[in-house]
Order: structure tokens, then sequence, then C-alpha cells
């Protein structure tokens, strides 16, 4: 599954930023958070990694779709 959703997001880097609309913002943001929330479960086992890990990769992502 991890490697899949990795495949998706990099056939589909660019077509997900805030400036495309609303329903492909929508799908970035969706994609980002999906993609934290499988960095948080890779890393649960040592819980403040894994917050920091998924907190990062959302403030990244979301900042990366903001200035795309």
């Amino acid at each position: 599954m991890r490697f899949a959703w990795l495949a998706w997001l990099v056939q589909h880097f660019d077509d997900y930023g805030y400036s495309q609309g609303l329903l492909p913002s929508a799908i970035g943001t969706l994609a980002v958070l999906v993609t934290a929330a499988l960095v948080w479960f890779a890393l649960h086992r040592n819980r403040p990694a894994a917050m920091a890990a998924a907190g990062l990769t959302s403030a990244l992502g979301i900042g990366w779709l903001a200035f795309h």
C-alpha cells in the first residue's frame, strides 16, 4: 500500500496545487494528510518521532501546495 501510494504521488506531483482550483486542491490536501497518516503509522512505536514526522510531512506538503 505504501509503495503504491508513493508511486501515485510521484505520478501526480504537479496536478494538485491550490492554484489549480477547489477540487484539485482538496485532493492534494487529502493526499498530504493520507501521507502524513502513513508516516505516523510507519513510526507508531516511537510516538514522539511519529508525531514530529507526521507534523513535518503535513506542514511541508501543505506549504508546497500553497506555493505550487
